[in-house]
């Protein structure tokens, strides 16, 4: 009996998890065009729209104007308009370019694996053309190192360099170190294989990993980056975890990493 309880109480987990596994990955919050950039404002960023006008991010407002674009994509939760760290950290010495995702902020749209990179791939293009012949960086923290490295293996030609804040080998290998009991390879919807694109890139990536990261262990970030065989450097935030990062702008990662990525022919392949 107790077996088949134990057993009855597993599938229904399973099922619940099967079914609700996107509630669990993406935790959105949503604003009107008004509100998302006011809060984008009180950053420095700027609404930053897509060919067709709707707004598809923020943009920082006071980069240099030879300032390397960089095009970054959030975690899972809250909307891009909140992110205006990621664009403290490179200004003013770089453009950064935060996404937004579907189905946050004002954009409309479901969050999902394929809506996600179709936008992101939007967003690449709509740079390509507005930056022809200057180098385009692309950079991800949490989920969005999926994304990233995603870009990077779609465009390893026009990518020129990858920063990865707190990365993963795939959301397969996430989900599995939090919930060890169930077929997780068998369940994932969305996968993110970090691993699998950065295969078909060569170019510099710096990973920054927190090391006692609660929510991707920092051994799945270290992974990625011992798997990766082009010019890479790899920072721990010791004693900081996945939502205590330190990204003052003049910390030494930020600044080194900044540097590595613009002049990687300095540095060798690891």
């Amino acid at each position: 009996m107790i077996v088949r309880i134990v057993a009855l109480v597993y599938v229904g987990l399973l099922l619940l998890l099967a079914g609700c596994q996107r509630g669990l990955i993406y935790y959105p919050s949503r604003a009107s065009e008004d509100r998302a950039t006011a809060m984008a404002r009180a950053d420095g960023m700027e609404p930053w729209r897509g060919n067709e006008g709707s707004v598809i991010g923020w943009r920082q407002v006071d980069a240099l104007d030879d300032a390397p674009p960089l095009l970054v994509f959030h975690g899972n939760a809250g909307q891009a308009s909140q992110r205006g760290y990621l664009a403290a950290v490179f200004r003013p010495e770089w453009r950064v370019y935060v996404m937004e995702y579907p189905g946050y902020g004002p954009r409309s749209g479901r969050p999902n694996e394929s809506a996600f990179y179709a936008a992101a791939s939007e967003a690449f293009d709509q740079l390509r053309q507005t930056y022809t012949g200057r180098p385009l960086f692309v950079g991800g923290e949490s989920l969005g190192t999926g994304v990233a490295a995603y870009l990077a293996g779609q465009y390893p030609n026009d990518v020129a360099g990858v920063l990865l804040i707190t990365p993963f080998t795939s959301l397969v290998d996430v989900a599995r170190s939090h919930y060890p009991i169930f077929p997780i390879s068998l369940l994932m919807r969305d996968r993110y294989p970090s691993r699998k694109h950065l295969r078909s890139y060569s170019g510099p990536v710096a990973f920054i990993v927190a090391e006692h990261d609660e929510v991707v262990p920092a051994r799945l970030g270290r992974q990625l980056y011992e798997e990766y065989h082009g010019p890479k450097r790899l920072w721990t935030q010791d004693g900081r975890d996945h939502n205590t990062l330190d990204y003052s702008p003049l910390s030494h990662w930020w600044v080194e990493a900044r540097d590595f990525l613009t002049d990687h022919k300095n540095w060798t392949a690891e």
